[in-house]
């Protein structure tokens, strides 16, 4: 017999099993994604487009227009889970920290970016809503906006060609990306109409996705410009930035994405998620307010206090046949990019100044175009053209509608691009 001293007293208990988490995220999309987004950026690196651009990192959302569910998000340069299994080693942890590019970073949802034409739909609604522009109106792009003498902004298209654009409506300004069109629209409504649209499609707030460290992002506004720029007053000239998606306008990624599918499903508010669903032990699931509550209290989340807007869906239509024209017109920002493509596409490029002489890439898009079922966003830190990542939106649009991607021809070669800020 064996005999000892009691050194500890401890009770089993039979593990309670916990809750599965179901995601929106589609795993082959993903993978689709994260591919295209980095290949992407490395072209754009190497010159693949035409002119090389230091280019280092980007990301990439993919949404569903009608639920807000995101199939597939993606932030580039990434990073390997499996470091940080046991304690990162100081090593592999000095290679992040010092990487310029921010692999810890998740910039769809953290980071957030100049817009760039993209945000020219939200001026070109605000007009229409306000009335300060109508389907009927036609501005006459000089190339230069000559109607303040302290501040007279050009048209990319007179950078480029030294013209302008001509007699335009709101259609053929979206598909040309005609600057001096939104810079009279916006004139003429001022800037706290462009501020209640922004706002109505979720710009310039947090989304409420179930992630941390989700940014607000920046809308360009009286209230804005005064706390950023140590009461800065406002003038006409910030309008004029703010109509084109510069000045102090930042977004995310993800809220672009939902500002996107907004554009694509009527008008309809949505709420980005990636839980689609909670499911418990006893088989039962948490209702969404269930959902919705947590993550508000983990977060720190506020309820949205945008007012309803009901938008004109003849306005609305205006606007994306003016993005569809974008894909499909030969004159279009992206034409090059879907000519052989056999999904209808809405569409919008971007390039937007940033800090550092850096211009950032963008192109948002929509699809199918007479029933739209996802929206793709994607930006490339420093990528030069909207149109240079067009590419990735189709590769992602290909995997989702089960085309055959062996029959989407690729054109390789370099071509020149010479539109500037669209």
């Amino acid at each position: 017999m064996w005999t000892g001293t009691t050194t500890a007293e401890y009770i089993s208990k039979e593990a309670i099993a916990g809750s599965d988490v179901v995601l929106t995220i589609d795993a082959n999309l993903q993978k689709i994604t994260e591919n295209a987004l980095a290949s992407n950026i490395q072209k754009i690196a190497s010159g693949g487009f035409g002119k090389a651009y230091d280019a280092k990192g980007g990301a990439c959302v993919v949404m569903n227009v009608n639920s807000g569910e995101i199939l597939a998000m993606a932030s580039c340069p990434d990073y390997n889970p499996s470091d940080f299994v046991g304690g990162i080693s100081q090593s592999a942890w000095n290679g992040y920290t010092n990487n310029e590019a921010k692999p810890l970073v998740d910039k769809a949802v953290q980071n957030s970016y100049s817009p760039g034409s993209t945000f020219k739909m939200i001026t070109a609604i605000a007009g229409l809503e306000s009335g300060a522009i109508n389907l009927n109106t036609r501005i006459n792009d000089t190339g230069i906006y000559t109607k303040y003498k302290d501040y007279q902004p050009r048209c990319w298209v007179y950078n480029d060609y030294h013209v302008g654009h001509g007699y335009l409506n709101v259609s053929g300004a979206i598909e040309k990306s005609c600057n001096y069109f939104f810079y009279e629209t916006a004139d003429r409504m001022g800037i706290d109409n462009l501020v209640r649209f922004a706002k109505y499609f979720g710009l310039g707030g947090k989304t409420g996705v179930e992630l941390q460290g989700e940014t607000s992002g920046v809308l360009a506004s009286k209230e804005n410009r005064a706390k950023l720029h140590n009461n800065a007053p406002w003038s006409a000239g910030h309008t004029l930035q703010a109509a084109i998606g510069q000045g102090d306008n930042e977004f995310s990624p993800v809220q672009m994405a939902k500002y996107i599918s907004m554009l694509a499903n009527g008008g309809k508010k949505i709420k980005p998620t990636i839980v689609k669903t909670i499911r418990n032990a006893d088989g039962s699931e948490a209702s969404r307010e269930e959902i919705n509550k947590f993550v508000k209290l983990k977060l720190g989340i506020e309820d949205e206090e945008t007012e309803d807007i009901a938008i004109n869906n003849s306005y609305l239509n205006a606007i994306l046949q003016g993005m569809k024209s974008v894909t499909s017109d030969t004159s279009g920002t992206a034409y090059v990019r879907f000519k052989d493509f056999n999904i209808s596409v809405g569409g919008k490029t971007g390039s937007a100044e940033a800090p550092g002489n850096k211009v950032h890439a963008w192109f948002v898009g929509f699809a199918p175009f007479e029933n739209p079922e996802i929206a793709i966003v994607v930006m490339v830190e420093n990528g030069g053209h909207g149109n240079y990542t067009a590419e990735v939106v189709r590769d992602i649009m290909a995997e989702y509608f089960g085309m055959n991607t062996q029959n989407v021809e690729e054109d390789m070669s370099a071509q020149a691009y010479v539109q500037s800020f669209n």
